[in-house]
């Protein structure tokens, strides 16, 4: 367990390292999450293996990590409410943008099972 959190440590931290160096307009921990989903494509951990067993009993307290964002819109309440009209204006169009992008992957994905030779 403690190998898995070590993994998922320190691909955040190369994340921040990478950001802050390099300048780069993206937050240090998508960058660790890029890093960690490129490890993880290259080398499979096994099924028993400390990192599956430390993002396990994480995304069982996943409601937990929801906590922060919420005292933070509590906290700029203020600024929310000055910016309420762009802040609903953005969720409703990314809302529609995944909307649209889930029903092309259906209609994509449902034409290529239907074609003759697919197996489903």
């Amino acid at each position: 367990m403690l190998n898995g959190m070590l993994w998922l440590l320190g691909c955040q931290l190369v994340g921040e390292v990478l950001a802050e160096g390099l300048h780069l307009p993206l937050p240090g921990p998508v960058i660790g999450m890029v890093l960690l989903f490129i490890v993880l494509q290259v080398r499979r951990p096994y099924a028993d293996s400390g990192l599956l067993q430390t993002s396990d009993r994480l995304l069982r307290h996943l409601q937990l990590l929801f906590v922060p964002p919420g005292v933070g819109i509590v906290v700029y309440l203020g600024a929310v409410r000055d910016e309420a009209l762009p802040i609903a204006g953005a969720l409703v169009i990314s809302w529609l943008a995944g909307l649209a992008t889930v029903a092309g992957l259906v209609v994509l994905l449902s034409r290529r099972s239907s074609e003759p030779g697919t197996t489903s």
